[in-house]
């Protein structure tokens, strides 16, 4: 049992580091889209990269943070019996939610989007726009990182509940 606590452990701190990180992004957004703004409608200049890099920090944000979300519990749940629930029948519905649906999903998006990644990489894939950022290919890798972040925290999740369920308790 030492090393499924261990990994569990393990993978929430990696989790946690990771969004912290993330959140960082979401106040370089804000800055630069006050700069977006204050340069168009300020001084009349737009900027594609600094519009496309907000996009990107935005892709990071979202994707990369669906781990941290489920680590945190800021996901969506339909909580009209969830919040009922015992501590074990929590445990259950975690681990079986978690096996029967997020790996599931994570593996389809995995399996998915690799070709559609592939692609990109193979032709270095850029911004349409002139003067962009010429690195489309790296804001597309992020779907399969989202799906190999998030299926490692679902597996976080469903070995806590395990124990939980072989335990007795959370600890």
């Amino acid at each position: 049992m030492h090393f499924l606590h261990a990994c569990v452990h393990f993978i929430d701190s990696f989790t946690d580091r990771s969004g912290r990180l993330l959140a960082w992004l979401l106040f370089f957004m804000a800055i630069l889209t006050t700069l977006v703004v204050v340069m168009r409608y300020g001084f009349g200049i737009g900027s594609i990269p600094t519009q496309e890099a907000v996009t990107y920090m935005h892709g990071c944000v979202f994707l990369l943070g669906a781990a941290y979300a489920l680590k945190t519990g800021a996901h969506v749940r339909v909580d009209i019996f969830y919040r009922n629930f015992s501590e074990r029948a929590r445990a259950w519905t975690n681990s079986l939610g978690g096996i029967l649906f997020l790996l599931p999903l994570c593996a389809f998006i995995l399996a998915s989007s690799w070709g559609y990644v592939s692609e990109s990489w193979g032709m270095r894939e850029t911004s349409a726009e002139p003067g962009g950022i010429p690195a489309v290919f790296l804001l597309k890798s992020l779907i399969p990182l989202m799906a190999i972040n998030l299926a490692l925290q679902g597996l976080a999740e469903i070995l806590r509940s395990a124990l939980i369920l072989v335990e007795g308790t959370a600890k």
